[in-house]
């Protein structure tokens, strides 16, 4: 194994070398942002999907994107691939004490592993002198849909939450149904505004209560116990399906989309959906 995955860092050296890919040579951190972040969701349709044989293709698709970005650094002299696993291997034994310390083999729990990993990130991060919040860690750049998950995730490790039971999951119903009436009130004053600029004013008081909407469904969906992201993907794959089933339905009758009536696309999509049971 060790062989194979030198020969994939030769690989990518040789790709970036001089006499070796113009388009490889020319890429950037910056630039390869976006294949980092399709690939990624690539992964994740594959693990949505249950296909292990697309599974182990977009992974190692994944995979070419850490030894590219490791590459162009190892050529600026900032770090090398064993750079990376060697901090890796470092934090998975440093933040998993029950397993490789002195006693090892502790019998705790999910949460109580999860717990010390938390206590133990936030140690490292005292001993660099970085912040001490804890929403540290949860980067800007995720899904907006993550990212509200994963700071209310935050929050609640401290305390900042509704309570963890049946009563806590009505008191967050409670309060999306409380946001989604402002989102109404806030969209018939917009309605009222006749100025432009009270307009545009109502207009992002608008988008500021539909966020808070969203962001209490989130946490809704963090009290039922699924992520929101996942969630989200499922029903717009759901959609997609049926919608292809509807474009199929008119194409085979001859029709266009723009030629059937609201109603007609309707029976179509109760169809599509009455075959998914």
């Amino acid at each position: 194994m060790a062989d194979r995955f030198d020969e994939l860092i030769q690989l990518m050296a040789k790709l970036r070398a001089p006499d070796g890919c113009p388009w490889d040579r020319k890429q950037t951190h910056d630039s390869l942002k976006p294949y980092l972040l399709e690939e990624t969701y690539e992964v994740l349709e594959t693990i949505d999907k249950q296909d292990d044989g697309k599974l182990r293709e977009e992974l190692g698709d994944l995979l070419l994107q850490i030894l590219f970005h490791a590459q162009i650094a190892a050529e600026r002299q900032a770090f090398s691939i064993e750079d990376v696993m060697q901090l890796l291997a470092d934090k998975l034994v440093r933040r998993h004490p029950h397993v490789f310390g002195p006693k090892g083999g502790g019998a705790l729990t999910p949460d109580q592993v999860y717990t010390n990993w938390e206590q133990i990130k936030k140690s490292e991060r005292q001993q660099t002198g970085r912040s001490e919040s804890v929403l540290d860690g949860v980067p800007k750049t995720l899904p907006a849909l993550l990212r509200a998950f994963q700071i209310q995730a935050r929050a609640s490790r401290v305390g900042f939450d509704w309570p963890q039971n049946g009563e806590g999951v009505h008191q967050v119903m409670g309060k999306v149904k409380e946001e989604i009436e402002e989102l109404t009130e806030a969209y018939v004053a917009r309605n009222d505004q006749a100025g432009d600029a009270e307009r545009s004013a109502a207009q992002r008081h608008l988008e500021d209560e539909m966020g808070d909407v969203l962001f209490s469904l989130v946490n809704l969906a963090r009290f039922l116990k699924f992520n929101p992201e996942d969630a989200l993907r499922r029903a717009t794959d759901r959609f997609a399906d049926r919608f292809h089933f509807i474009e199929a339905e008119a194409a085979r009758t001859g029709r266009t989309l723009d030629s059937m009536t609201l109603d007609e696309m309707d029976a179509l999509w109760k169809k599509a959906k009455a075959r998914e049971v």
